[in-house]
C-alpha cells in the first residue's frame, strides 16, 4: 500500500546552488509564480523572490549549506522547497518565524533546468564553474570574495522572470489546464526594475498578450472562493469589467464588486463560450476543479485556445498577471540588453 501526503496552498521555491564539497554558493532562489503542484518546468518564477520574508529565505539558504555538505555534493545542486501560505497569496501572516514550516520536496544533485536562467540573471557562469568544481578545483578560485559572507548570487536591483512557452495554439482542443505533467515546450525571460513589469515582458515574449482593458472573466472552485475577490478587485481598480459564473458572482457581490452574470455551458445562452466567440471577454480566469476536468471548465478553455485569449488557471497567476497589466498600462515597457546590465553591475562593485 503506497500513502502520498499533499500540501495544499504552498508557494514552491527553486533554489539552484554550487559546491565543491566544503564551501556552497547559492545560484539563486527562485520563488514560482504557480502554487506548489504545477510542474517546475510549467510554472513561471521570479529571481530574487518578490514576497517571502527574509527569514524564510534564510531558513533555505541554510538548509542548502547543510544539504549540500552532508550529501558531498561536487558541482551543481538543485532543491525544490515548498512553503504554505494563507488566504493573501503570501507567506506573510501565517504565524511566527518559527511556526511557518519550509519543507524540502526533493533534492537533485545535478543541473536544473534553471541553472541558464540563474547564469543569464547573475551572469555567473554556473555550468562552466560546476565543471571546473568536476576535475577537482575549488569555488574559493572562481568567486574570491569572502565565501562565507556569500549569500545568494548578486541579481542588482532587478528582477527576472521566467515563463514557460506552451503550444496550446499548434494543438487544436487541447485542455491548458496546468499539473504535475510538463506541458511547455521552451521559456523566456522578462527584465525590469520593478516585478511587474518583468512579469509582462516574459508574457509577450512567451506569446501570451495581456490585454490593458475590457472584460475579464472569472470563475473559480469552491477551495478559491475565499481568496478571489482580492484578485478580481485588482482587476477592477485597473478599469476591467468583471464578469463571473453565478457562484462565483455571489462572492465577488458580497466583497462590494459590480459583477454581470452568466450561464455556464450547460445552464442555458447566451454562456460564457458565446462570450468568448462574439470577442466580449479580453481575460480568463478560470481555476480547475481537479485532474479530471468538468465540461464547462473544458468547453471554456478550448474557446478561449481558438480566440487567442490568455487563460489563467492559478489564483497566484492572476494575481502577477494583475501587477503586469498594470505596469502595461503605465507604459512601463524598457527595452535592456542583459550585457549593459552585468557590465552596470560591475562598474557598481568595482567603481569604475
Amino acid at each position: 500500500m503506497l500513502i502520498d501526503h499533499f500540501l495544499e496552498d504552498a508557494i514552491e521555491v527553486d533554489v539552484d546552488a554550487l559546491s565543491d564539497g566544503e564551501d556552497v554558493v547559492i545560484g539563486g532562489i527562485m520563488q514560482h509564480i504557480e502554487e506548489a503542484g504545477i510542474h517546475s518546468g510549467d510554472s513561471s518564477c521570479v529571481l530574487p523572490a518578490v514576497d517571502i520574508p527574509e527569514h524564510l529565505l534564510q531558513r533555505m539558504r541554510d538548509y542548502a549549506f547543510r544539504l549540500a555538505r552532508a550529501l558531498k555534493v561536487i558541482g551543481l545542486m538543485n532543491i525544490q522547497f515548498a512553503i504554505p501560505r494563507g488566504l493573501n497569496g503570501s507567506t506573510k501572516g501565517n504565524g511566527s518565524p518559527e511556526s511557518t514550516k519550509v519543507y524540502v520536496l526533493e533534492v537533485n544533485p545535478r543541473a536544473s533546468r534553471t541553472v541558464p536562467y540563474v547564469s543569464k540573471a547573475t551572469g555567473v557562469p554556473m555550468a562552466k564553474i560546476a565543471a571546473r568544481l568536476m576535475t577537482g578545483r575549488k569555488l574559493r578560485e572562481f568567486l574570491p570574495e569572502n565565501i562565507e559572507r556569500i549569500t545568494d548570487l548578486d541579481t542588482g536591483h532587478n528582477y527576472y522572470v521566467k515563463s514557460p512557452v506552451f503550444p496550446w495554439g499548434k494543438f487544436p482542443g487541447v485542455d491548458t489546464v496546468l499539473g504535475p505533467e510538463m506541458k511547455s515546450t521552451g521559456e523566456v525571460m522578462g527584465v525590469a526594475d520593478n516585478f511587474g513589469e518583468a512579469f509582462a515582458k516574459a508574457q509577450v515574449s512567451a506569446g501570451q498578450k495581456l490585454p490593458t482593458q475590457g472584460c475579464v472573466f472569472v470563475s473559480v472552485t469552491d477551495h478559491d472562493k475565499p481568496a478571489v475577490a482580492e484578485v478580481a478587485r485588482k482587476f477592477a481598480d485597473l478599469g476591467f469589467k468583471l464578469v463571473a459564473t453565478h457562484g462565483t458572482a455571489d462572492v465577488l457581490e458580497a466583497a462590494g464588486l459590480t459583477t454581470d452574470r452568466v450561464f455556464k455551458v450547460k445552464e442555458g445562452r447566451p454562456n460564457v463560450v458565446d462570450l468568448i466567440k462574439g470577442e466580449r471577454i479580453q481575460l480568463i480566469i478560470n481555476t480547475p476543479h481537479g485532474p479530471d476536468p468538468y465540461f464547462d471548465e473544458k468547453a471554456i478553455r478550448r474557446a478561449a485556445v481558438m480566440a487567442h485569449i490568455p487563460t489563467i488557471t492559478t489564483l497566484a497567476a492572476a494575481r502577477a498577471a494583475a501587477e503586469g497589466i498594470a505596469a502595461l498600462q503605465r507604459g512601463e515597457i524598457h527595452v535592456q540588453d542583459l550585457q549593459h546590465l552585468h557590465a552596470e553591475r560591475t562598474a557598481q562593485k568595482t567603481g569604475y
